[in-house]
């Protein structure tokens, strides 16, 4: 009921045919309204057995006067078929009434039939005679059968029959007189002829017939990627072609001379292998008005034979100087050349020049008076002369990512709208930038050193337009607030990492029409309670800070995302009702956050909390949207498991789906099981990442035919090396497929883990044309994908392949952390920038919203997610390790902790130090563009509890410790919640974490103890740390009672190391996390799940929420007293009756 398609849906008796029996010996069935069809399941349950398919449009649908409250269903034609539905009450049979209504009078005609493995046409079909446009492209339609029955269409105009395995021309098509387009593109045709639009593209043709001069009215011909050489002569005599397209054929010579007998005034030339251009007459060709050569290798280009040429694009060559026609010329795109452009167009009003590794802004543009767009990204220039900011007619400059340290102090009068000055090296901007361009709407300069902004006015009654400012990433301090109120219509405002310590309340009531507003990574500790004041507000995002109190933003009508995670929240103000538009409320990475009974209760009843069980066995809430993935649309997804095929492993995925939320959700929901099984199959770590992938591909089923996403897997292995070999006891296997990546930091050096297949690589671009591909002008395979390595995209295959590249590096000492992001990241950042810009941010999740913040504030507005995965690693991981046998049932075992001198958590001896320890936390941050570019998603690492029993069902207490060196332990918590569910019988998955969810996992992976070391570390004995039994958990009421016990630390690191992996790390904006804290999460008290066995969608079962124990307020009182005298027997009961307990109890956290 949840689909899209779906309008109703119920039970109701129902009944085929006639109505010869009562109606209370029909049937009990479900019935679903979708689309323009009514289902009825043979069988009671929905969801098994057969489905019977009932096309409404052109049927009739009506009342039967013999039953209360009936309809009848009629499909058209003279085979229709008839349901009777009896309703339970008026009101439901005057809904359905209507909507069946509609669709029954609806007139069809756009039907797509592609990607259905179609011979012939469906018999519904025929009942759509308005129908104009088909698509049935990508099928294996009969030329025998199923093309004939196309002339039965007599108003179709549009027809497409792409990649249909047509080996001649159907000449049936000829007798539909109203056709006036025509796809044939994708077949095996050896000549073709017709029609005013005529499209031969991907196919093997070398010439055209001499016949096709009879097409007097074909104005648009495409002819790219096929085996042409030359252009065919037989259009010379096609006077009324307008475009013509070879792109991607085996031209090596560019005949300008030859082009003045050709009509077409758009000619793409596209991904031709062109080594000489034959130069005519300046002038002497008139009638071409647009020329693409990109991607063709030329170094030099002169086309001032084309007088009238108003645009040129010559992206990705290798150009060292272009001669054009000076006079006519008005779209020039020439990114990724060196181009030195002569004559001068006095003309141009659109250029581009961007990575064209210029030095300097060129002196000729200063005599392009009418230039209105001018992009100049990714090069090096180092200044900005005067005449260009102050040009009368300049519009939009594009000028980040280059060398520019400072600006003119004064500008004169501008006409700029667009200033993009991000990723310079500024430390002012010009004094009167606001009051001489008066007109400026966007302004981002980002990722600069500037510590002061121009003033808004002279005055405080003139007028400002800048609507955009994004200042993200400078040294900006509490004197530039006054500043921003002179800018009145300002509706997005991104702060963030500045220094920032204060906002004046005052100055932010001034700016009432704010929308957006980032003030994340500064230093401030209260949001201005003036904010409400900004009734337009949207996005609040203000993590990484010290807030201390919660703003009253929630009083906001417009409110839909507020983020305030990382900061110092002790309790939260809840207003009576929840805003009506809010979607996301994240306050995780808060230590000392404590939500009382009465907020606890509304979040629950207007949804907002995310439930989900970690395999430690308690439930944890934390504040989210739990329909977030389907509200604001995220593509994106992530995968965290902890404790993967054991407690040597860890695997990590970032999966993006462009502009579809299915396949990321179904790649997070299986694709570890696919592995886990493959990992029993393939010897080699090539083969077991590579038959992942494949078998994942297989298993998407029909999701996969039409939609395809992005998938990057990161698995960490144990894998010892014997004594005087190189290299580590911990790999790290990548694989990716499309734009999703992963980068290693290794010494402060980004290592690239991950490959992107794109048709601009050679050997790409020749497969996907061994394949007869063809490549769209946005260089696209077929239009649909640029990546030519994906998941999903059947419909594409070969072409398209799921084949990852994988990678596997051994981890050692130097290795600090890695990152997984989707493609939205990598669009703006490098790999070395994103490394250098979370280097320094030791909690993972601040690292991981900082690179999201960051993306957002260079422009990126797609959906986002990003992993932070921090690595530690000692020399001794890299020496040969064994584990020693168990020990038999009588064997004493001694437990290797010592206890603390405070009489607190039990600390290792000194001797452990040979210990190694691979420490990762795990972070996703994700956001929607629908909500703005400032809404992300993650949840920070709460930690986990030491295991209560010996015969506890949580993780740690299945484990079997030998002695001290002879086990390996994860600490995984803060796995949850929403996998696009919208029922709350429906379980998540354990370790998945989908689109929507902000996640959080901090993982400690330890290495065995070196053999030689493994008996010295038994020997010694301790106090076993203070043990809480599940069953004695607080309820919600009192969570914040009783803190949270943290694990031991590592004996491997020094105090100061310690607290850093496995206490709250320091945060970058200087505050510190209480390690002896739960860190943001508010838990209740749960059984611990039973794991199912096998299946690939199987989650682990989760406690009913209305089963739990709520406490009302009156009784809190007296079930605090009952529950600490609970906690006083238990705690005289441990010192009367200390024992050495069994090893299962015993995990070593090395």
């Amino acid at each position: 009921a949840d689909h899209p398609r779906v309008q109703l849906s119920g039970v109701f008796n129902v009944r085929k045919g006639k109505l010869a029996l009562p109606v209370n010996r029909w049937s009990r069935r479900q019935v679903t309204l979708s689309g323009t069809c009514l289902i009825v399941s043979s069988v009671k349950h929905a969801h098994t057995g057969k489905m019977h398919i009932l096309p409404l449009i052109g049927g009739k649908v009506e009342e039967v006067k013999r039953h209360s409250h009936c309809l009848a269903f009629s499909s058209a034609g003279p085979q229709s078929q008839t349901y009777y539905v009896s309703y339970e009450s008026y009101a439901e049979h005057l809904r359905w009434h209507r909507m069946a209504s509609k669709i029954a009078s609806q007139r069809v005609n756009s039907v797509d039939l592609s990607c259905c493995s179609l011979e012939e046409l469906p018999a519904q079909l025929f009942y759509s005679q308005d129908l104009t446009h088909l698509s049935l492209k990508n099928n294996f339609m009969s030329p025998l059968k199923g093309v004939p029955a196309l002339t039965r269409f007599c108003k179709l105009r549009s027809l497409s029959l792409s990649n249909n395995a047509l080996s001649e021309f159907p000449p049936a098509l000829c007798d539909i007189t109203s056709l006036t387009e025509l796809n044939l593109s994708g077949n095996r045709l050896s000549f073709s002829n017709l029609l005013q639009t005529l499209l031969l593209d991907g196919n093997v043709l070398s010439s055209l017939p001499a016949e096709l001069r009879s097409l007097e009215g074909l104005s648009y011909l495409g002819l790219s990627f096929n085996c042409f050489s030359s252009v065919p002569p037989v259009l010379e005599k096609l006077r009324g072609m307008e475009k013509l397209c070879l792109a991607g054929n085996q031209l090596s010579v560019l005949d300008m001379i030859g082009l003045q007998w050709l009509p077409a005034r758009y000619v793409d030339l596209r991904l031709n292998r062109l080594h000489k251009v034959m130069v005519a007459e300046p002038e002497q060709l008139v009638h071409v008005v647009q020329l693409d050569l990109r991607d063709t290798g030329l170094q030099e280009l002169d086309v001032r034979c084309l007088g009238k040429l108003e645009q040129l694009r010559c992206d990705r060559n290798s150009l060292s100087l272009l001669r054009v026609s000076g006079h006519a010329l008005k779209s020039l795109h020439a990114a990724h050349n060196g181009t030195n452009v002569q004559p001068v167009p006095e003309n141009l009003t659109v250029l581009d020049l961007s990575r064209n590794k210029l030095g300097h802004v060129p002196d000729w543009l200063g005599e392009s008076s009418r230039l209105e767009v001018l992009d100049i990204n990714h090069n090096r220039v180092t200044e900005l002369p005067v005449w260009l900011l102050s040009g009368g007619s300049l519009r939009k400059l594009l000028a980040g990512w280059n060398d520019v340290s400072r600006l003119t102090e004064r500008l004169e009068s501008s006409q700029l709208e667009v200033l993009d000055l991000q990723h310079n090296h500024l430390t002012e901007l010009p004094h009167n930038l606001f009051i001489k361009a008066q007109s400026l709407r966007y302004l981002n300069v980002s990722a600069n050193k500037l510590e002061d902004l121009p003033a808004a006015s002279l005055s405080e009654d003139a007028f400002s337009s800048l609507e955009e400012l994004y200042v993200t990433n400078n040294s900006l301090s509490d004197k530039v607030v006054p500043l921003l109120t002179g800018h009145s219509r300002l509706r997005v405002l991104h702060l963030a990492y500045n220094q920032l310590q204060t906002f004046t309340a005052s100055k932010l009531a001034r700016l009432e029409q704010l929308e957006e507003l980032d003030l994340s990574g500064n230093r401030l500790r209260a949001v201005p309670t003036t904010i409400l004041s900004c009734q337009r507000l949207h996005t609040l995002s203000a993590h990484s800070n010290c807030i201390s109190t919660f703003p009253e933003v929630l009083q906001l009508p417009e409110i839909k995302c507020v983020d305030l995670s990382c900061n110092e929240l002790s309790e939260v103000t809840l207003p009576e009702t929840l805003p009506p538009k809010l979607q996301e409320l994240d306050l995780t990475g808060n230590p000392r956050l404590g939500l009382d009974h009465k907020s606890l209760e509304l979040l629950k009843y207007e949804r907002l909390i995310s439930r989900n069980v970690p395999p430690h066995g308690r439930l944890t809430l934390v504040l989210l949207s739990a329909a977030i993935s389907a509200v604001s649309g995220l593509c994106v997804a992530a995968l965290a498991q902890d404790s993967f095929c054991g407690t040597r492993e860890a695997l990590y995925g970032v999966f993006d789906g462009d502009r579809n939320v299915e396949v990321p959700y179904l790649l997070q929901c299986t694709m570890g099981d696919v592995l886990a099984e493959e990992l029993h199959r393939g010897p080699k770590q090539e083969d077991y990442m590579t038959s992942t992938f494949l078998t994942m591909q297989r298993k998407l089923g029909t999701a996969g035919q039409k939609m395809g996403g992005s998938a990057a897997l990161c698995h960490i292995r144990h894998a010892p090396v014997a004594p005087g070999e190189h290299g580590g006891c911990f790999t790290l296997t990548a694989a990716n497929v499309g734009r999703c990546r992963a980068v290693l930091c290794r010494g402060g050096n980004a290592v690239l883990l991950s490959d992107v297949h794109t048709v601009r690589v050679e050997s790409e671009y020749q497969r996907v044309r061994q394949h007869n591909a063809i490549i769209t002008e946005d260089n696209k395979v077929s239009g649909v994908t640029d990546s030519t390595r994906m998941m999903g995209y059947s419909f594409l295959c070969p072409s398209v392949t799921p084949r990852p590249h994988v990678a596997t590096v051994a981890l050692n000492p130097q290795d600090e952390f890695f990152l997984l992001g989707s493609r939205g990241l990598w669009d703006l950042m490098s790999p070395s920038e994103a490394i250098e810009a979370v280097r320094n941010v030791p909690d993972a999740l601040a690292a991981a919203k900082k690179l999201v913040t960051l993306a957002q504030s260079y422009g990126c507005s797609d959906s986002l997610s990003a992993v932070v995965v921090r690595l530690s690693i000692t020399e001794d991981c890299c020496c040969f390790c064994e584990p020693p046998p168990s020990p038999g049932p009588g064997q004493p075992t001694s437990h290797p902790y010592s206890s603390s001198s405070d009489g607190g958590i039990p600390l290792p001896p000194a001797s452990s130090g040979t210990v190694s320890e691979l420490s990762s936390e795990f972070s996703m941050s994700e956001m929607s563009s629908e909500v703005g570019s400032t809404a992300s998603s993650e949840e920070p690492p709460p930690q986990t509890e030491p295991p209560s029993h010996p015969n506890a069902q949580g993780r740690a207490g299945a484990r079997r410790a030998a002695c001290a060196g002879g086990s390996f332990q994860r600490q995984f918590s803060g796995a949850l919640s929403d996998n696009g569910l919208d029922s709350e019988d429906e379980e998540p998955i354990a370790g998945v974490f989908s689109n929507g969810s902000r996640v959080e996992v901090e993982a400690d992976v330890h290495c065995l103890l070196r053999h030689d070391c493994a008996h010295t570390h038994a020997a010694s004995a301790s106090k076993p740390p203070p043990v809480t039994s599940a069953n004695e958990l607080l309820p919600p009421s009192f969570t914040s009672l009783s803190p949270s016990p943290v694990p031991p630390p590592s004996p491997c690191l020094s105090g100061e190391v310690r607290s850093g992996t496995l206490g709250r790390r320091a945060r970058a904006n200087g505050s510190v996390a209480c390690q002896g804290r739960n860190q943001d999460l508010i838990e209740e008290a749960a059984d611990a799940p039973v794991k199912k066995q096998g299946g690939y969608f199987n989650a682990p079962a989760q406690p009913d929420p209305e089963d739990q124990l709520i406490i009302p307020p009156e009784l809190e009182e007296e079930v605090r007293q009952i529950i600490q005298q609970q906690e006083q027997m238990q705690t005289h009961n441990q010192q009367t009756h200390a024992y050495q307990r069994p090893a299962d109890y015993f995990v070593t956290p090395l």
